[in-house]
């Protein structure tokens, strides 16, 4: 075979791998989308792989004019998912914002949920991720809730 061709065949492979490729924000979405088919899921063990060793959970809410804020242990929230029927968490997320810097990326993304196929409530979803080990892992999520003010 000529070189010119072994060399023409061996550029298109090497761009064709690349261009399926998962980007970073790719990579940052999937963590993220993981986790929720994990609550979905009732799968406590796959929702664990999603966290950081030190991460944080909090949740703002606001009653009466009061700004609270709640913490919870991922192992608590990993607990709770694992106790769910399959189906009965199911968060609907969009993603409107992702940015990264080297090992650092955030997330915003704005949801409603549903208990047992019944709204529930809605709020936003903002995340601290670190690239560990080659993988995105939440080490931070804060969000709110609310019931009225949704779509």
């Amino acid at each position: 075979m000529p070189k010119i061709v072994v060399c023409i065949f061996s550029f298109v492979m090497v761009f064709s791998f690349l261009g399926h490729a998962q980007t970073d924000e790719e990579s940052v979405k999937a963590v993220i989308n993981k986790m929720f088919t994990a609550m979905k899921n009732g799968d406590s063990k796959s929702l664990i792989e999603c966290f950081a060793d030190s991460a944080i959970l909090q949740s703002v809410s606001e009653k009466d004019g009061k700004v609270s804020i709640k913490n919870e242990p991922v192992k608590d929230f990993a607990d709770f998912v694992g106790t769910q029927a399959k189906g009965a968490a199911d968060e609907r997320i969009s993603f409107d914002l992702v940015k990264i810097d080297a090992a650092l990326a955030i997330a915003w993304t704005p949801y409603e949920f549903y208990y047992n196929g019944k709204f529930s409530h809605c709020g936003v979803d903002s995340y601290q991720l670190v690239r560990i080990n080659g993988q995105w892992k939440i080490q931070y999520l804060i969000d709110t809730r609310r019931k009225e003010g949704c779509k």
